[in-house]
């Protein structure tokens, strides 16, 4: 298995240890990534439940932050009156500063299918690529889009599973399978063929790239990071990281959120800190103690609104340091 399909595998087989899902329902998930019911049991098993787990960085305040790694002149603290303010919540899909729309564009021997969210006026803006969770692109990564877009900046929200007639086509209980089943490199070509699309669009800045995903999108925003060079920020939640030998690759400026329940996820840590800052790159670390996996999904049962809103707020003015300052 390729660390996406063994990251997908291994969220099912986590969710039923910690009782979310049943065992039927894991095992048809993790059938469908692995290609065989038998190596599903067998994986399953092998995930049995963990110890408290591994002890993590804690410190007073709500989060941990590593030290960040310079190597542009541009990188200095940026004064306190430059960021927006924080945008959490909702933002209708009417809303009156913003446009969005579903949009097409081609890609590998495909046309891909995505959410495009932009400020309704003035411009050109800077991009956000977002990247879905395992479930595909659903309301509420639309939803995050149109935050993205109400923050100042052009949002395109990627349906990886265009090919396959999109989210809604395949429905929710195939969507995890179909997306292991995928080369990776073709989630980097959709990207790209946004960015792309949007070179194209007299309101985008597509020079001026970002990216944010979250869970298997995550993992996703590390591997476009490590694949384009000319993104210049990428927020990575609690995704899986890549092989610490292509970080050389990463010109990004990376801000990677976790959460201090997260355990399985946070194995990695460590060994992607070091070789990020080994390379020089620059990097930020924020851990939110006593939160799950996901706790940013306002949609979901794991969601912390504390912990949401600050990561939120860090990853916008991460976005206004790197591709609104520099």
């Amino acid at each position: 298995m390729n660390h996406f399909q063994r990251y997908l595998a291994e969220e099912y087989a986590e969710d039923f240890w910690d009782g979310r899902i049943a065992r039927r329902d894991a095992l048809k998930v993790i059938a469908t990534v692995t290609g065989s019911v038998l190596l599903a049991e067998s994986f399953l098993a092998a995930c049995a439940p963990r110890g408290s787990g591994a002890s993590l960085p804690t410190a007073a305040a709500s989060t941990t932050a590593s030290a960040t790694v310079n190597r542009r002149s541009t990188d200095a603290p940026h004064p306190a009156a430059s960021p927006p303010p924080p945008i959490s919540g909702t933002v209708a899909p009417d809303d009156p500063q913003i446009e969005a729309a579903s949009v097409t564009y081609p890609s590998i021997e495909a046309d891909v299918m995505a959410y495009r969210a932009r400020p309704a006026a003035g411009g050109p803006f800077p991009v956000v690529l977002v990247c879905h969770e395992n479930r595909g692109l659903t309301d509420h990564i639309r939803d995050v889009a149109r935050r993205v877009a109400k923050a100042g900046y052009v949002a395109l929200a990627v349906d990886l599973l265009a090919r396959q007639g999109g989210t809604q086509a395949v429905g929710a209980d195939n969507v995890p399978g179909l997306l292991g089943s995928l080369p990776p490199e073709q989630f980097v070509a959709d990207f790209v063929g946004g960015l792309d699309y949007l070179r194209g669009q007299p309101y985008a800045d597509a020079d001026r790239a970002g990216m944010v995903g979250f869970c298997f999108g995550g993992g996703v925003t590390w591997l476009v990071a490590t694949r384009v060079p000319s993104l210049r920020a990428a927020v990575p939640f609690y995704g899986p990281h890549p092989p610490v030998a292509d970080v050389p690759g990463i010109q990004a400026a990376v801000l990677a959120i976790y959460a201090g329940r997260d355990d399985r996820i946070n194995q990695g840590i460590a060994e992607i800190e070091a070789a990020m800052q080994r390379e020089g790159k620059v990097y930020e670390k924020v851990i939110y103690p006593d939160v799950d996996h996901a706790f940013h999904n306002d949609t979901g049962s794991r969601y912390s609104p504390q912990a949401a809103q600050d990561a939120w707020m860090r990853t916008l003015e991460w976005f206004d340091r790197y591709l609104r300052q520099s």
